[in-house]
């Protein structure tokens, strides 16, 4: 198996293509062995990286990796939305899938909201992979797969890394323990919230204009840490400019993002954020490559941001 994933992983990065189908089956199959025995809160230790959307920016992704160090040499926690909007989603999950298979201790990845067969039917993904295997097949393994994805990863019992937010039905870890995670995305309910929600500054809750999940503020966020001994959140899902973003008053909650020039317009820089073997928090920032937008786009890319 071992030399298997290293020759995916040199077709990937080398030769620039992508695994068959037989193998991309084949590497699925392994992968689901290992998110099956993980928590849906799962425990990582520091030292380590944490990295939110990339969106099928594949170079930007190798990009990603030059600036804060290769696995196994560095640790990473991936939080979601690996697929979508960019030109190269097939590549980006394949990637990650053969990090997943040949460094299972060194990387996490965390579902996000375009992990769904409902998003990734509307947002490129399934086109892409149409396109690129001339049938849909990979499409129902891929998001086969999805489905077992862990929600969540906490750092040292003390940072807890999930996609999108907090859920007004959910008060503590162990309520995103008991969640059955190996479904489709429902639409609403716990589950929902915890890939959709986003905060905003306000102090409690409001319906969220995406459609799903929640906008929460300053005072859910502060029960929430204080109740499951939390020093600070980290998520995703919405673009953050600078790269990142710093949320209330007491900055007990950060936005990474990790798509830079994201759907290869908005001029935004991409960070990842670096936890050492003492929690100390260091923020890393890298720009698009060249090749990034370059890569063959299979379509124009939707206007909608997620």
């Amino acid at each position: 198996m071992k030399a298997d994933v290293d020759q995916w992983l040199y077709t990937l990065k080398v030769d620039k293509e992508i695994l068959t189908e037989r193998d991309l089956r084949l590497l699925c199959e392994k992968v689901k062995e290992i998110l099956i025995e993980e928590s849906n809160v799962q425990p990582v230790s520091a030292p380590v990286t944490v990295c939110g959307d990339i969106h099928g920016q594949f170079y930007d992704l190798l990009e990603l990796f030059q600036k804060g160090g290769e696995i196994p040499t560095s640790n990473y926690i991936f939080i979601g939305d690996f697929v979508d909007r960019g030109h190269n989603s097939v590549e980006t999950i394949e990637y990650l899938l053969c990090l997943k298979l040949k460094y299972p201790g060194n990387i996490t990845l965390l579902r996000g909201n375009h992990e769904s067969r409902q998003i990734t039917s509307a947002y490129g993904f399934f086109d892409e992979i149409s396109r690129k295997y001339g049938n849909s097949n990979p499409w129902k393994i891929f998001t086969d797969l999805f489905d077992h994805l862990a929600l969540a990863a906490i750092i040292d019992g003390t940072v807890l890394c999930i996609h999108g937010g907090l859920s007004p039905d959910i008060k503590t870890l162990d309520q995103i323990r008991t969640i059955n995670r190996k479904i489709e995305i429902p639409h609403d309910g716990p589950f929902c919230d915890l890939m959709w929600s986003d905060p905003d500054d306000l102090e409690s809750w409001q319906l969220s204009p995406r459609g799903a999940g929640w906008i929460f503020g300053w005072k859910p966020t502060e029960e929430f840490c204080r109740i499951n001994g939390l020093q600070l959140i980290c998520r995703a899902h919405q673009l953050a400019q600078e790269g990142y973003k710093y949320w209330f008053t007491k900055q007990n909650l950060v936005t990474v993002w990790s798509a830079p020039n994201y759907c290869y317009r908005m001029g935004n820089a991409a960070s990842i954020l670096s936890f050492d073997e003492n929690m100390q928090r260091q923020f890393t920032f890298f720009n698009a490559v060249p090749e990034s937008s370059r890569a063959t786009s299979y379509k124009q890319v939707l206007p909608y941001f997620l």
